[in-house]
């Protein structure tokens, strides 16, 4: 499970590979607005993402949460504001500015959680929970100070020494969200000469447990995620995709010396440096690199998955380039180029840097 290069840490392949499949927002053209679906283990919120016909690694993944801790009450008026909200609006005016008209904060956060899954900031959280795995050298599960997981986001505390309520809040509802999604997808399972398909169901994380400092203080989870502004003191939580750490797949090796920096009053989901880094490395893992070092995408693959979906191309362009420039200062990517073959659409060759980057 160790990793074999010193200075690094694995992140399990299979994760990596669905990771920014997992995350698609609702501008993405493959992912199906949410909905309400009742089946014989209850109810759930989810969000379809279907498989690109034209590209075969894109597969069908379904994001849900369990709603098995809401009252009769609470079911009835998510039913109800399913039936009014404008779902479709969530893609022009934004998803927290279209249902900041539910009063209910408890169904505005499992909205907004599922909507806004895996958004770079969540991504990090994943990185730095696989970084302290192997830290510490443990078989599935990771203990850390909710303090250190913000000093390594790169917050900022204010002048009293303690971070912002607001920002506390947040890393607690990623987390929660972390714990409380399924994600829900097929694997190729070969029997004999037939092709058939195993289905997953999986959660990134489960939080086994949390400690508070202050005794006397009032924490609860659940409620600190769907109502309060809390945050835990510690957590330890349990890792769900481990088979390629376990020798069962494969894993991408990242530095120790890896940070994904978030600032104060930054919205995550512009965060496009960790969008790209994310995609790169899913890719890394479903494809051979050429030479050890290059790796071909299609650029409508990428621009999809970073979201650059808008009818402005110079601006998506820019905002691409800027990022691929983030990722060559940091060292992650040596050089990136545009390739355009005839009749083709064009492709981004990416050369990966081996000592930052590397697929086992």
């Amino acid at each position: 499970m160790r990793a074999k290069k010193k200075g690094t840490f694995p992140i399990d392949g299979q994760l990596l590979m669905i990771l920014p499949r997992a995350g698609s927002t609702l501008r993405n053209q493959d992912v199906n607005l949410p909905e309400l679906r009742l089946d014989t283990d209850g109810y759930y919120i989810e969000i379809k993402i279907d498989a690109d016909p034209e590209n075969p690694e894109e597969v069908e993944i379904t994001r849900r949460i369990p709603l098995d801790n809401c009252t009769e009450e609470e079911l009835q008026n998510l039913q109800i504001q399913f039936t009014n909200l404008e779902l479709e609006s969530c893609v022009e005016k934004g998803v927290k500015k279209t249902l900041e008209s539910i009063e209910d904060r408890k169904l505005q956060r499992l909205l907004i959680t599922l909507m806004t899954f895996l958004n770079p900031r969540q991504v990090a959280i994943v990185f730095y929970l696989y970084k302290e795995l192997e830290r510490q050298q443990s078989e599935s599960s990771v203990y850390f100070r909710s303090n250190e997981l913000l000093e390594w986001l790169g917050y900022k505390r204010q002048k009293d020494g303690s971070f912002p309520a607001l920002i506390r809040s947040q890393i607690n509802q990623d987390l929660v969200a972390l714990h409380r999604m399924e994600l829900v997808y097929a694997q190729s399972l070969k029997n004999g000469n037939n092709l058939g398909a195993k289905i997953i169901v999986k959660n990134i994380l489960r939080i086994q447990d949390y400690e508070i400092d202050n005794v006397p203080r009032n924490f609860n989870l659940s409620k600190a995620a769907d109502y309060t502004f809390e945050l835990a003191d510690s957590y330890t939580v349990l890792l769900g995709f481990l088979s390629g750490l376990k020798g069962k797949g494969g894993y991408v090796l990242f530095p120790d010396s890896i940070k994904i920096l978030q600032e104060n009053g930054a919205q995550p989901q512009r965060d496009y440096k960790t969008k790209l880094l994310n995609y790169i490395t899913s890719r890394m893992e479903w494809e051979s690199l050429t030479d050890g070092q290059y790796l071909v995408i299609s650029k409508r693959y990428i621009f999809k998955n970073l979201d650059l979906l808008g009818s402005n191309a110079s601006r998506n362009n820019q905002i691409f380039w800027d990022a691929v420039e983030e990722l060559k200062k940091d060292g992650y990517i040596l050089n990136a180029q545009e390739l355009v073959v005839k009749k083709k659409q064009p492709s981004i060759q990416f050369q990966i840097n081996p000592e930052m980057l590397s697929r086992a």
